[in-house]
């Protein structure tokens, strides 16, 4: 695989390990973020470090950015010091979630510059990210897409949405609706058990068993919930975001969405009690203070026969 110029924006916990795994690749990234500890871990790995995203943009024809929220991805790809003032950007692509929409208004106005946009949003965590096995949705042009695919594929598993901007950030969003529902589900059942004198720990055991699993019994609870760490390593504000950013999609296409409203409210309530930092999976904790339970915790050592 040849190698290339890349520039890198972002390099929180989702772009530190991809830009590394592309540094990795061979591949040479030009970078920015506004933390400078986690520019010099970077610049520490062989990353140009630049002073923004412009900067970035002059010297690498492709810019990718991980980046939180909707309104910063469109202010570093659009605004006044963004990547369309740069002189070398030809292709922007996004692994952030910013929604449909918004990925269509970036892509019109990058239009403009002579840049071409591909969303490319990725699941898979920070996990996923580190070992390179993240699933990346990826839409816009074909002649893009295709010569960026070796490039996404040092990151992860490539999956060839559609042509129009804002397809993959569609799938995406529809990925985290599951993923989100899921968890409140999962973390609801729990609840219930414990206030009902089940052991979490055999309810886990009996659930990945059965029918009754979900992405979140196989890994979160384990990982994060059971054993009280809740480090999963996702905002919980990012995933009611994602949530609402779904729930929009489908309100502006008329689809009827009664169990995601109702998982949005859930998300929101977390939200509300205990703000936008805490990780994810801290989700089941507002419910077990309202049902007067603990989930987890030390798990008690087996019986004797």
């Amino acid at each position: 695989m040849s190698t290339a110029t890349i520039g890198f924006i972002g390099i929180g916990r989702m772009g530190m390990p991809m830009a590394s795994r592309l540094i990795a690749a061979g591949h040479r990234i030009v970078a920015f973020d506004l933390n400078q500890q986690a520019l010099g871990a970077l610049a520490a790995k062989g990353a140009e470090i630049t002073a923004s995203p412009a900067a970035v943009a002059a010297r690498a024809e492709i810019v990718m950015a991980s980046l939180p929220h909707p309104d910063v991805v469109r202010e570093v790809a659009l605004g006044e010091n963004g990547v369309a003032a740069g002189s070398m950007r030809r292709v922007f692509v996004d692994l952030s979630t910013t929604g449909p929409r918004m990925a269509r208004t970036i892509a019109a106005g990058l239009a403009k510059r002579g840049v071409v946009a591909i969303d490319a949003p990725v699941s898979g965590g920070i996990a996923g990210a580190v070992k390179g096995t993240l699933a990346v949705m990826v839409s816009g042009p074909k002649k893009e897409r295709e010569a960026l695919r070796p490039i996404l594929a040092a990151i992860g598993r490539v999956f060839e949405i559609g042509d129009a901007p804002g397809m993959g950030q569609m799938m995406k969003l529809i990925n985290n609706l599951l993923s989100a529902t899921a968890t409140a589900a999962t973390s609801e059942a729990m609840v219930l058990g414990v206030k009902a004198g089940l052991d979490p720990y055999v309810m886990i055991d009996v659930i990945n068993a059965g029918s009754g699993r979900t992405t979140a019994s196989e890994d979160k609870f384990p990982r994060a919930i059971l054993p009280r760490s809740f480090d999963f390593g996702f905002a919980l504000g990012l995933m009611a975001k994602d949530v609402n950013l779904c729930i929009a999609e489908a309100d502006a296409l008329q689809v009827p969405m009664w169990i995601g409203n109702a998982v949005k409210q859930l998300w929101l309530y977390g939200l509300g009690q205990g703000g936008p930092d805490q990780d994810f999976t801290a989700l089941i904790t507002h419910i077990e203070k309202w049902a007067g339970v603990t989930v987890g915790g030390n798990r008690p050592p087996p019986t004797e026969a």
